[in-house]
């Protein structure tokens, strides 16, 4: 089983910028596609970005595009989302996800989840 625990949440403000990290138990990093999910108050979680096994493939979701990055860093077992130009409507818990599927998790349902890093953008 991959335990995945995130951090770097908080409260910022509009505009602000916010990396969250998500350390994972894998062995082997680069054998699992990683995602991040949110859930906003009231609403139901939603699809920020993935990342494929290699590295190689990203999407996402076209609210944060342009604005958010995820990468990984397969020697610290670590993937990261670098939000930058934070709006009020990117508040939610956001969620780490990893699969070992090949196809960003066939896609995008993923197998392990981590417990979620609260984000708050202040107006």
């Amino acid at each position: 089983q991959v335990q995945l625990a995130e951090s770097g949440g908080g409260l910022v403000q509009a505009g602000g910028s916010l990396r969250l990290s998500c350390a994972a138990s894998a062995r082997t990093l680069s054998s699992y596609s990683m995602g991040w999910f949110r859930q906003a108050p009231g609403k139901e979680r939603e699809f920020v970005a993935v990342m494929s096994r290699s590295g190689g493939s990203t999407d996402y979701a076209h609210s944060v595009k342009g604005r958010f990055t995820i990468s990984r860093d397969n020697a610290k077992n670590t993937v990261y989302l670098q939000m930058n130009s934070l709006k009020p409507e990117d508040t939610a818990v956001y969620y780490c996800a990893a699969d070992p599927r090949a196809l960003m998790g066939e896609v995008y349902g993923m197998e392990y989840w981590g417990k979620g890093t609260l984000v708050t953008v202040s107006s």
